[in-house]
């Protein structure tokens, strides 16, 4: 891995090149920044893959439903369609991408899930067909700086945190570490539970030399377990594994804690399910009737699409939610948002 990193090297400064001048250009005024009159939330990373923005954005969500209407807004990431778009009882994750999707049924009738590329357009066009809407959630625009949001919540991975990674190609990073300086507070994910005062300390301290702003520690809390396929089959503690997400560790040992897994299907994040994929489903269950299916939350709204209803009612399936867990001081967090959205 470092010979690789050595190698690709001067490719990650030429990225840097690019990256900093882009920002330099923004942070100037000689690129400008569209800002809107309610307030618009970014939750966002400096790495590719997953930082856990989803379960970020549905806390944000449980937080503010009861006062506000809210908007979702997502780039859509692996739909097939381009554009501006409101979700609709029509869309699946073809049409939406799979997180949006997953935003409009869990929270169906009771917020506006849109996509669009630009979300400076995509924000007005919300505004005009839903002019009800009082806040938008950004997912992932924390380098979409064409909009500047009056929240910048910047995520990062416990097992990959910014301040050890490179530039792309040698490592994760979108842009250099120094650009935390734009977050009004980082968010340390997927902790391990039983994380020690010193740890976070030792943590934060190295937040703290690319930016001041409040640092916070969450862990995922895993949900009940959810039937989708056939119905009455039991929930069996053989499990084959279906995960099309970025980083599927620790989803997979927090099921080792209570199954057997006998199988693991780790596809590709944003993984496009086939009919070709129920087919190794079925030879799984011929092979072995006791075993049960268990995938994600993000994966389920596509296994469940309506053109695989026939062969998901074939199949012991479930998917486990999960939610965002604050380790110490999620009220002040909290608190933080609802003061960056006035009555």
């Amino acid at each position: 891995m470092a010979l690789i990193r050595i190698l690709v090297f001067p490719f990650a400064v030429l990225y840097n090149i690019v990256t900093t001048l882009r920002n330099v250009l923004y942070n100037r005024g000689l690129k400008p920044s569209v800002e809107f009159d309610i307030p618009v939330i970014n939750v966002g990373n400096l790495a590719v893959g997953g930082t856990g923005k989803t379960p970020m954005i549905e806390h944000l969500v449980r937080l503010l439903q009861n006062k506000y209407t809210i908007a979702t807004l997502s780039r859509g990431y692996g739909r097939k369609t381009k554009g501006f778009r409101i979700a609709t009882d029509q869309d699946n994750a073809d049409t939406l991408g799979d997180e949006p999707l997953q935003f409009y049924r869990k929270f169906k009738g009771k917020i506006v899930v849109a996509v669009g590329e630009d979300r400076a357009f995509a924000i007005p066009n919300i505004l005009q067909e839903r002019d009800e809407v009082s806040v938008v959630l950004l997912d992932d625009a924390f380098q979409h700086r064409r909009v500047k949001p009056s929240l910048n919540i910047l995520l990062s991975d416990y097992n990959r945190p910014f301040y050890t990674d490179y530039l792309l190609p040698a490592g994760r990073l979108r842009e250099s570490r120094t650009n935390a300086a734009r977050a009004d507070v980082v968010v340390i994910t997927k902790c391990p539970p039983e994380i020690s005062i010193d740890e976070r300390m030792e943590i934060e301290q190295a937040v703290r030399s690319y930016t001041t702003r409040p640092v916070f520690f969450t862990t995922i809390h895993y949900g009940d377990t959810i039937a989708f396929g056939a119905p009455a089959q039991p929930l069996n503690n053989r499990v084959v594994l279906i995960t099309g997400i970025a980083n599927a560790t620790p989803f997979r040992k927090f099921i080792e804690t209570t199954s057997t897994i006998v199988h693991h299907f780790n596809l590709a994040d944003h993984h496009e399910y086939t009919h070709e994929d129920f087919r190794r489903f079925r030879d799984i269950v011929k092979s072995d009737p006791s075993v049960s299916f268990i995938t994600t939350e993000k994966d389920m709204v596509k296994l469940a699409d309506r053109k695989f209803a026939d062969e998901t009612r074939s199949l012991p399936l479930f998917y486990i939610p999960i939610e965002v867990k604050f380790l110490k001081n999620g009220q002040d967090f909290d608190a933080m948002i609802l003061n960056a959205v006035p009555e």
